[in-house]
């Protein structure tokens, strides 16, 4: 199990040395001035040697990106070209507003696609059944920003309209300030990214289960008497996680890179807004910094579902050792 769990370190961290290369490459060896984007179009050449030299942009290429390692070793991440502050600053007052969205989301989707897709494994043909795929189908149509606007619509807007306060537009109250401002305000994004996304949970889970309701050991296990909700939950549903927790691991990391549509429909100041204003003003050192963050979470989001699955199958475990 050791040797398991080191091998998927050792690959996890090949795979953000070639992205720290491939993000040097993209950023720092590029057609695009950094010292002009920081000295401005009207900037001496004098001025933007200076800067250039500040920087470390006179030296040999190999020697910028050992410097560029090691101020990531370090932590030290830069500074934005445009507001002057470390960027790590600017993601220490982002990350906690995408982290507080996406694991409540999380949370809700997982409690509405998962049973919708039991249920509709249970009563194939059913009623309940085809609430279940419609459901589905409607969710994963439906364009998120499209059901965040009809969120504020009919649950701010006209509520507000009559007089009746219900829930805020968006914005963002710290959790250890308030904690129930602070779930009143994401109550909304939550809502609108868990409906989209537990749409897919239904669809996923539903498949898993009829391909597993159908095997021989659940038919012997209802011939020695076992109640349905055992077999359905102890012996069906465990077997069926596995793809689960991989489409799991590998949405919490995407996400938590920044939920873009979200974040810009309800005015939450996450990794995704930050992401959208850094590249559309050429803020190099920040967008770098979310994109590296970007892959340390789809890294770690990896490797913890790595270690779920030695836990949920034996055969991983056995195949470890």
């Amino acid at each position: 199990m050791t040797r398991f769990i080191l091998a998927r370190v050792g690959f996890g961290l090949l795979v953000l040395f070639l992205l720290s290369v491939f993000v040097f490459v993209l950023f720092y060896v590029s057609p695009s001035d950094p010292a002009r984007i920081i000295a401005g179009d009207k900037a001496t050449e004098e001025l933007m040697a200076q800067i250039r030299v500040k920087l470390g942009l006179d030296q040999p290429i190999y020697v910028q990106y050992l410097n560029f390692v090691g101020n990531l070793l370090r932590g030290d991440i830069g500074f934005s070209y445009r507001s002057g502050l470390p960027v790590s600053d600017l993601l220490y007052a982002r990350v906690p507003v995408t982290m507080s969205l996406v694991f409540g989301a999380v949370v809700l989707w997982l409690a509405i696609g998962i049973p919708i897709g039991i249920a509709s494994a249970k009563h194939p043909g059913s009623l309940r059944d085809r609430f279940g795929q419609g459901f589905a189908i409607v969710g994963i149509s439906f364009p998120t920003f499209v059901l965040g606007m009809m969120a504020l619509f009919l649950l701010y807007f006209l509520p507000t309209k009559a007089g009746v306060t219900l829930f805020p537009p968006g914005g963002y109250v710290p959790f250890a300030e308030d904690p129930l401002g602070w779930a009143w305000h994401l109550i909304l994004p939550w809502t609108t990214l868990a409906l989209v996304v537990a749409a897919v949970y239904a669809r996923l889970t539903r498949g898993q289960m009829l391909e597993v309701l159908g095997q021989d050991y659940i038919r012997t296990a209802r011939a020695k008497g076992l109640t349905e909700r055992r077999i359905t939950y102890t012996h069906a549903f465990r077997s069926a996680m596995p793809p689960l927790v991989t489409q799991l691991g590998i949405d919490i990391g995407l996400m938590l890179g920044g939920v873009i549509v979200i974040e810009q429909v309800f005015g939450l100041l996450g990794v995704g807004s930050l992401a959208v204003t850094s590249v559309a003003m050429q803020d190099r050192p920040v967008v770098i910094a979310i994109v590296l963050l970007g892959g340390v979470f789809v890294v770690v989001a990896n490797l913890v579902v790595d270690l779920l699955y030695a836990v949920l199958d034996s055969r991983v475990r056995t195949a470890a050792r």
